[in-house]
């Protein structure tokens, strides 16, 4: 079992095309973000929501299925489309984190794409916080080209 990588899910690729996320602020879906310990098994085949190798918080700043994110809504350049969430922090935690999943929340929590940190990343008795990159065309999380 292990996070595999950065990935957009392959059932996110489908259901784009399916017209079942909806990325649009405001008024599009609403979008989770859940963290996951090294024992968690991600990656592109990850097809919704699990609790399964979810990190816990015994202080209480992390609830089962993350915290909404939210989101920039969309935008198009220089032939990308991009989509993006500010950055989301996770208050009075202790925790560790490999990674974490994106979610659709609104659609059958949905898979949208994992994240590998690259290692193990811990918060003791202190704010854990995702930083996301910059809204633009080379930069934001997803990226169509």
């Amino acid at each position: 079992m292990a996070i595999t990588t950065n990935a957009i899910c392959n059932s996110f690729k489908k259901e784009l095309l399916e017209g079942t996320h909806n990325f649009s602020n405001p008024g599009g879906n609403s979008f989770k973000l859940a963290m996951y310990t090294n024992s968690a098994a991600l990656g592109k085949s990850t097809t919704s929501f699990t609790t399964g190798g979810q990190v816990s918080s015994p202080s209480g700043g992390y609830s089962s299925g993350g915290k909404a994110l939210v989101n920039a809504g969309t935008s198009l350049a220089t032939n990308t489309a991009i989509t993006d969430f500010a950055d989301l922090s996770f208050v009075g935690v202790t925790l560790t984190a490999r990674g974490a999943l994106i979610y659709n929340d609104t659609n059958g929590d949905k898979a949208v794409a994992v994240l590998d940190f690259g290692g193990d990343k811990t918060a003791t008795s202190g704010t854990f916080t995702i930083q996301f990159p910059a809204f633009t065309t080379s930069a934001a999380i997803l990226r169509i080209a």
